[in-house]
């Protein structure tokens, strides 16, 4: 039995989730930004409003790629460590004689 090496654990998320996620972060950004539009304020506030809006959703997606990528190097790590795990005790026979 051959082993080709550690394969990447599965995907935890689905194409349906990603297209939900996707469908709720336009829907949430669209009924924000009619809100604002349609606030009866001066036009400085509405302003003011829409620039938050904007820094925070910028800063949502700093924040997700930060997390992501601290996974994906956490998860790179592991399997660097499992392949060398997996080389060793390929290479290792316990019955060969100490020299």
């Amino acid at each position: 039995m051959t082993t080709s090496g550690p394969k990447a654990p599965p995907s935890a998320t689905t194409a349906a989730f990603s297209m939900q996620a996707v469908a709720s972060f336009a829907i949430s950004l669209a009924a924000v930004t009619i809100a604002i539009i349609y606030l009866p304020a001066d036009p400085w506030v509405r302003a003011f409003l829409a620039i938050s809006v904007l820094y925070v959703t910028t800063s949502a997606f700093t924040l997700s790629t930060c997390v992501r990528d601290k996974q994906e190097s956490t998860s790179v790590v592991s399997r660097v460590d499992q392949a060398r795990l997996d080389k060793l005790l390929a290479e290792h026979d316990p019955f060969a004689s100490v020299a």
